[in-house]
């Protein structure tokens, strides 16, 4: 049975690298998704917003701290379409999974050792 996934995030995101690599290494085809160089249409980040809901932004980030204000009132779709760096990532999709993050319970839903 092939395993395959997709993987949004960006290519400089060493998380990102990480989750790719170990996902590799258990046998899962990574197709990989750069936000940055490749921004998601609108129909897209809508998805991924109504996936995660506010989660879908990283409020920890270098990006998320030198917004204004009014670009962080914005909707979680509008802000990624602005700076797609303000995702949280990766967001992986995985048949029915809806995936965010690289921690130990997203690697245990998709049998990667902790």
């Amino acid at each position: 049975m092939s395993k395959t996934l997709k993987m949004l995030g960006l290519a400089k995101c060493s998380t990102c690298q990480k989750a790719k690599s170990q996902l590799e290494e258990n046998g899962w085809t990574v197709a990989f998704h750069d936000v940055q160089q490749q921004p998601l249409t609108d129909e897209q980040r809508r998805d991924l917003a109504t996936d995660f809901g506010e989660k879908i932004i990283n409020r920890a980030s270098l990006t998320w701290r030198g917004m204004s204000e009014a670009e962080r009132a914005a909707e979680p779709a509008v802000m990624m379409g602005e700076k797609p760096s303000v995702m949280k990532r990766p967001a992986i999709i995985a048949g029915d999974l809806r995936l965010l993050g690289w921690t130990a319970n997203v690697k245990r839903a998709l049998d990667v050792p902790v």
